[in-house]
């Protein structure tokens, strides 16, 4: 793991019910890492808001607007959108700042855990962003994938 187990101090990992996250690996790696579960009620969507909105948003967003005619241009669209989602994409919990530039206002811990992108100040899109079938359809703030 990057970073080591200093990286994960004070991490708390939320999840559902599913298997995946009650097995006894998935515990003994977050024991063994020192991150603390927290899992949900049984068959309460609220307790997992966050996620079940995200889980909303890629849904419209990809399976509603674009269709995909093959299994590896779903997976490699899917992953683009997380990418751009994840750095580039402005977020109302944010202030309306990308993820990127927020994180570049907080302050580094220390420099040896600082984020290894904080020396850049813009990040280019992944070219499948660019790449993509739907370019001249317009993206989350009106304008078409692939312009900046």
């Amino acid at each position: 793991m990057r970073g080591g187990k200093d990286a994960v101090a004070g991490v708390i990992f939320h999840s559902d019910q599913g298997s995946e996250y009650t097995a006894g690996s998935l515990q003994a790696a977050c024991t063994r890492l020192g991150i603390t579960q927290s899992i949900g009620r049984v068959g309460s969507a609220l307790d997992n808001a966050v996620i079940e909105a995200w889980h909303s948003t890629v849904e419209f967003e990809l399976r509603m607007l674009e269709h995909f005619t093959t299994k590896p241009r779903a997976r490699t669209r899917v992953a683009a959108w997380i990418e751009e989602y994840n750095h580039d994409r402005r977020h109302s919990a944010l202030g309306m700042r990308s993820p990127i530039d927020y994180e570049l206002t907080l302050p580094a811990r220390d420099p040896q855990q600082a984020p290894e992108h904080a020396a850049r100040t813009t990040r280019s899109r992944p070219p499948s962003l660019t790449s993509s079938s739907s370019t001249s359809r317009p993206g989350p703030y009106g304008v078409a994938s692939g312009q900046p």
